[in-house]
């Protein structure tokens, strides 16, 4: 049983009520578990009968972990009975507890309304999915980038060249972090070093040996570099120029499965409509979606968007961690703080929290349901994704996994909804 209260900040206040019998049952489950932590002169430890204790340590000696045993059943089904979206843990008051049972107010912040405006009909930007000759050639002048090669050549290096060498960089006669490297490439206009680092290599030749000599830019990542004078010691121990093979239908049978160059296009050509389809459609979506967006109001809580920022720092995590980095290190390599990042993903975090506050608006607003084919299609797609074998992957799901797949593939639909009922302009 319980009361509902709407309080300021759209938060509600829950007044709740736990029975006498309930209670009793969470008592006794109380006393089973921690019974034993209990001693009393003239009983075995463990062996103290429940009412010994309580005389003994106080009427109240289980009510916590009793208490701690029946809110969140309680709480549920309060917020069930007012059909309530919280959106944070609530905080929990006592108003009374004893034998008789248990009143508590629980407090949390629920998910705000939106004010929906347009969005249907919205303009987006004009598909363009042609694939021009021009396009193809450049493809395929990639591919050939990628056969290229290396050979050493006796002349001082030129733009576009690449050279073998060491470096020992040091500032104000001390080395410094990260500034020594051996058998480094580098070619030459790539920008790939400090600015003005490979200008002063053009002219050298294998075997010469020369100090370089730099700013560190203001903003550079390493604050206690940013600014700095510093002097590279270089010994240039290659010089190499770029080969490219021969653009034919020999070099076309090595890089793919195709004999000539004419059949490399054509398929090419193909492959390359697709991927613009995607990328139009994804525009598409995305410009429906911002306008969608862009056209609602809602007063968002902090509280979801400090969810939303940690949800952010912990994908970054997850990133990081397969590339064997930690966050620590990646905040000193960038020259900032984790707190420093959090502030600097809060514009971010609430696009992200607005714009999904208003596709679950319109998903209620259009009472749109995935139905078993669309499930069917997320679930395929998710066990493709997986690589496995679809009925593999169900085989694996929990009911929680189909509900939250569901709700997947009910987010897709409002999002083609949107996409679908788009107006292609130029001026979008």
């Amino acid at each position: 049983m319980s009361q509902f209260e709407m309080l300021e900040g759209n938060k509600a206040k829950l007044t709740i009520n736990v029975s006498a019998e309930e209670f009793e049952k969470a008592l006794q489950e109380a006393y089973r578990k921690t019974g034993s932590r209990y001693t009393v002169q003239g009983f075995r430890k463990g062996k103290t009968p429940r009412k010994v204790i309580e005389n003994y340590y106080g009427a109240g000696v289980f009510y916590e972990e009793a208490f701690d045993a029946v809110w969140g059943n309680a709480y549920d089904a309060a917020i069930d009975e007012h059909n309530l979206i919280p959106v944070d843990q609530p905080s929990l008051d006592i108003n009374s507890i004893g034998k008789e049972g248990v009143e508590f107010t629980a407090t949390v912040q629920l998910q705000p309304e939106v004010t929906l405006g347009q969005y249907k009909g919205l303009p987006v930007p004009k598909s363009v999915v042609e694939v021009t000759d021009e396009e193809v050639d450049k493809a395929l002048e990639d591919e050939r980038e990628k056969q290229a090669r290396f050979v050493n050549v006796d002349r001082p290096a030129e733009n576009g060249d690449r050279l073998l060498l060491d470096y020992s960089g040091s500032v104000d006669g001390e080395k410094f972090d990260g500034g020594t490297a051996e058998d480094q490439t580098l070619v030459l206009g790539s920008n790939a070093f400090i600015p003005g680092f490979e200008e002063q290599l053009i002219g050298v030749s294998a075997g010469e040996q020369k100090d370089i000599q730099v700013t560190f830019p203001a903003e550079y990542h390493a604050k206690e570099l940013a600014g700095k004078e510093a002097v590279f010691a270089c010994n240039v121990k290659e010089v190499q120029v770029k080969e490219l093979p021969a653009l034919d239908d020999e070099l076309i049978g090595d890089i793919s499965e195709f004999d000539t160059i004419a059949d490399w296009k054509a398929d090419k050509k193909e492959k390359l409509a697709e991927e613009k389809k995607r990328s139009a459609a994804a525009a598409r979506e995305n410009a429906a979606i911002n306008g969608a967006t862009a056209n609602a109001s809602v007063e968002i809580p902090e509280v979801m968007i400090d969810h939303q920022v940690e949800s952010m720092i912990r994908d970054l995590e997850y990133r990081l961690s397969g590339s064997g980095l930690d966050m620590d290190t990646y905040c000193k390599y960038l020259g900032t703080s984790l707190d420093e990042m959090r502030k600097n993903f809060r514009p971010e975090a609430e696009a992200r929290v607005k714009t999904q506050l208003v596709i679950d608006a319109i998903i209620k607003a259009e009472n749109l349901s995935a139905n078993d084919d669309e499930l069917a299609a997320e679930i395929d797609k998710f066990a493709e994704d997986t690589g496995m074998v679809t009925e593999d992957f169900k085989a694996r799901l929990t009911d929680s996994d189909y509900e939250y797949l569901r709700e997947r593939a009910t987010v897709e639909k409002a999002v083609k909804l949107l996409s679908d009922s788009a107006v292609e302009t130029e001026e979008a």
